[in-house]
């Protein structure tokens, strides 16, 4: 059984696009950065902007990992030799 926090971000991870997690983290990182939170605003706002980065380097491995397997692919040259 995983905890609220394992489960939030595997959740927000299947329903998160990367943009829309990348805007949405650009946001709180702004938020954090104008300061006038409380300690508890500043955490849960910390929280949700580690949550996030997690989605983005999930997106951004896959992209990676899609990129590499589409580069290690023989290329068809279109000559027909043999």
């Amino acid at each position: 059984m995983t905890d609220d926090g394992t489960a939030a971000t595997a959740a927000a991870t299947g329903t998160l696009g990367y943009e829309q997690a990348r805007d949405e983290l650009i946001e709180v990182v702004r938020r954090l950065e104008a300061g006038g939170t409380t300690l508890e605003e500043s955490l849960a706002l910390w929280e949700r902007g580690e949550e996030l980065a997690k989605v983005c380097r999930h997106w951004l491995e896959g992209a990676r990992a899609r990129l590499d397997a589409a580069l290690a692919r023989p290329q068809d040259s279109g000559d027909d030799e043999g």
